[in-house]
């Protein structure tokens, strides 16, 4: 007796049914309002500056702050209190990437203690099957200050050499663990005048623990006119020196700042020319990843819908397994459902970045992605008809 092969469905961005499955007609109400505060760009400029004031005070915004914004774009303020969303996404076959989200610190108590949180996602991604990758930020380990001067290639004072070495050491237990548990990690990047000295730190890693598979991911900016090239040259250091690399491509989060540092030090900006050669690079990158995938993990971090369709029909074209484990699809949690969800439905592997921890902690992260919502051209109005557009559907249901 044949058996019956179950179809799943055609992919559609647009099928908003599938993208807000897991929302309730409140949580759309309160998504499509904050998209709308998020929209105008007089309050996205003075919220951060206001809050921040009320929170150093002592002003009662917080539980505010909680219900809105955090909410939205955050799983919880600890792991354990991330497991709802954490369940809530895996029931659509979404699975999560743990980002503890504490930024701008520069005490080195404050850098073991994140270490130690970064561990503690590790163990449990070991646990938990809807856990894809772990992440960490470098400047969460160590002073930005610091990393710039070795970037520079300025000498380091003795003391400086044994901070440096104290930053080394979080970054391998961190690599260590994830590839004693086999769990991914993935280095975010950072600006381009402390990349360089991170890019160094990554590859090591990868070629210390990407041996067998690709468990290190360094993460390429596309946005900058350099990026291609730097993951074409790593791709042939990892054949030639035989280990696996690991790739998160995304187009990038600090235009605005890289231009104006470049006019005021005067040197070239490290930003293309316009978001279409951005668009082209993003694009040659998936295709040269796709072209080496057996000796490249990569992760498409983007909320681009060309390219999301690009990678997914390649995919069908080159008669890759929706499911191949070196693709990965991600966007940030509250953001782009529409692509996370229907990707997911359609059987490819699709992760949510999950920030997380305490409310004023991650302060910095949620007005950057306030921000960048601002200023990514169409994301919020994409946001809100999408919303608009479930809100209708479900009426007309009723």
């Amino acid at each position: 007796m044949s058996q019956k092969i179950q179809r799943q469905p055609e992919l559609s961005f647009e099928n908003t049914e599938i993208a807000f499955r897991g929302k309730s007609d409140g949580d759309l109400n309160r998504a499509y309002w904050l998209f709308k505060i998020i929209g105008s760009n007089f309050l996205t400029r003075i919220g951060p500056p206001i809050a921040n004031f009320a929170l150093n005070v002592g002003l009662p915004v917080k539980g505010v702050i909680r219900t809105t914004i955090f909410n939205h774009f955050c799983g919880g303020e600890t792991i354990e209190g991330c497991v709802p969303t954490i369940e809530r996404i895996a029931n659509q076959q979404v699975e999560t990437i743990l980002d503890y989200s504490v930024e701008g610190e520069d005490a080195e108590a404050v850098f073991d203690e994140t270490c130690s949180e970064i561990l503690r996602t590790v163990t449990y991604a070991k646990t938990n099957l809807n856990i894809s990758f772990s992440v960490f930020k470098p400047t969460g380990l160590g002073r930005f200050e610091l990393f710039e001067k070795i970037n520079d290639k300025q000498q380091l004072t003795t003391e400086e050499e044994l901070e440096y070495g104290r930053i080394r050491k979080r970054v391998e237990r961190i690599c260590q663990a994830c590839y004693d548990g086999d769990v991914k990690v993935l280095i975010d990047a950072e600006h381009s005048w402390i990349q360089d000295v991170i890019d160094d730190l990554a590859r090591e890693m990868m070629r210390r623990y990407n041996r067998r598979a690709p468990i290190v991911y360094n993460t390429y900016q596309l946005y900058r006119h350099d990026k291609l090239a730097s993951l074409q040259a790593d791709y042939y250091l990892a054949e030639t020196d035989g280990f696996f690399l690991g790739a998160k491509l995304v187009r990038g989060a600090y235009m605005e700042i890289e231009r104006e540092r470049a006019a005021e030090y005067g040197y070239s900006s490290p930003i293309q020319p316009n978001k279409e050669e951005t668009d082209r690079d993003f694009n040659l990158a998936i295709q040269f990843c796709l072209d080496h995938v057996d000796r490249i993990g990569f992760v498409a971090g983007t909320h681009n819908e060309a390219s999301s369709r690009l990678l997914a029909e390649e995919m069908d074209r080159r008669r890759l397994p929706h499911n191949h484990p070196h693709i990965h699809f991600a966007q940030l949690l509250g953001m782009s459902d529409n692509l996370s969800f229907n990707l997911a439905a359609a059987g490819y592997q699709v992760a949510k970045y999950m920030p997380y921890g305490p409310v004023k902690a991650v302060m910095p992260y949620l007005f950057r992605r306030a921000q960048e919502n601002t200023s990514v051209a169409g994301q919020t109005g994409r946001e809100l008809s999408l919303i608009a557009k479930e809100k209708k559907r479900r009426k007309s249901n009723r």
